[in-house]
């Protein structure tokens, strides 16, 4: 049994469907979660300011006694990952793996299509990955730049005329490439899971990076015997990098719960 918490982090606060996905598949760990909302999106930024940012969430994490790491960004899980698990001496899962794992097996005609930020689509590592894992896949990778602003912003109901024509926009071309699955490269688009799905259609199959992950993580702390006590009820702890007032309603929408506690602001720039 060990009792210390995990870190997740994200840009923004998208990590937090991943952090909805570990309170249902690992209750009992406690979590810390960092948002790094005063640089979101991540998405359009170098490779060099990506890991940058991403050494300073991790050494704001690694200031906790942690046991590991969920990079719950497909940015910095697809660009700096390698980079990140050199440098630290605890176990990290990235979203790229365990999603691309997912939609290898539940392919039936081995067309699989990747959503994602710029950054992510630029990087190639979902199409490598998928390659390694089954040569024969044809991959079609799409960025969607504006999904993670206005997902930020709450734009990401039905039937918001905005949200739904971007979707369309983005969304058509890569369903005519006949794909039966798709991959959510990012954990904000699990909130835009609805509208998505009424675009590709009943035969496509939507793959959650935030979901895969923390099955992942799972089958890695019991591995390394690492789980906490299965008795136990975990608590989760946010922080931000920007202003706090806002962060319970917004943090509902992504934890499709009422959030009863806000988050700590913290200065991201001292790390």
């Amino acid at each position: 049994m060990d009792i210390r918490p995990i870190g997740v982090f994200d840009s923004g606060l998208g990590g937090l469907t991943a952090v909805r996905s570990l309170r249902k598949i690992l209750p009992e760990e406690d979590l810390i979660y960092f948002g790094d909302t005063s640089r979101v999106p991540y998405g359009g930024r170098s490779r060099e300011t990506i890991l940058k940012y991403a050494r300073q969430d991790i050494r704001f994490l690694r200031s906790f006694d942690l046991k590991a790491i969920l990079i719950a960004c497909g940015t910095v899980s697809t660009t700096s990952l390698p980079t990140l698990r050199a440098e630290n001496d605890l176990p990290m899962v990235g979203v790229v793996e365990p999603t691309c794992a997912r939609a290898a097996a539940v392919t039936k005609n081995k067309r699989v299509g990747i959503i994602a930020t710029q950054a992510s689509v630029r990087a190639g590592a979902y199409k490598e990955t998928l390659a390694k894992l089954d040569g024969d896949i044809e991959v079609f990778a799409k960025a969607c730049p504006l999904f993670v602003p206005l997902v930020e912003n709450g734009r990401f109901r039905t039937g918001d005329v905005v949200i739904e024509t971007i979707a369309r926009e983005y969304l058509e071309p890569m369903r005519q490439t006949r794909i039966d699955t798709l991959i959510l490269g990012c954990t904000h688009y699990p909130l835009l899971t609805e509208i998505i799905a009424d675009v590709m259609g009943p035969d496509v199959e939507l793959v959650s990076a935030g979901e895969e992950s923390a099955f992942e993580l799972k089958r890695m702390l019991k591995a390394q015997e690492l789980r906490n006590s299965e008795s136990r009820q975990g608590e989760a702890t946010y922080y931000v990098s920007d202003r706090v007032e806002s962060f319970e309603e917004t943090a509902s929408w992504f934890l499709q719960e009422d959030l009863r506690h806000g988050a700590n602001q913290i200065d991201i720039d001292r790390y």
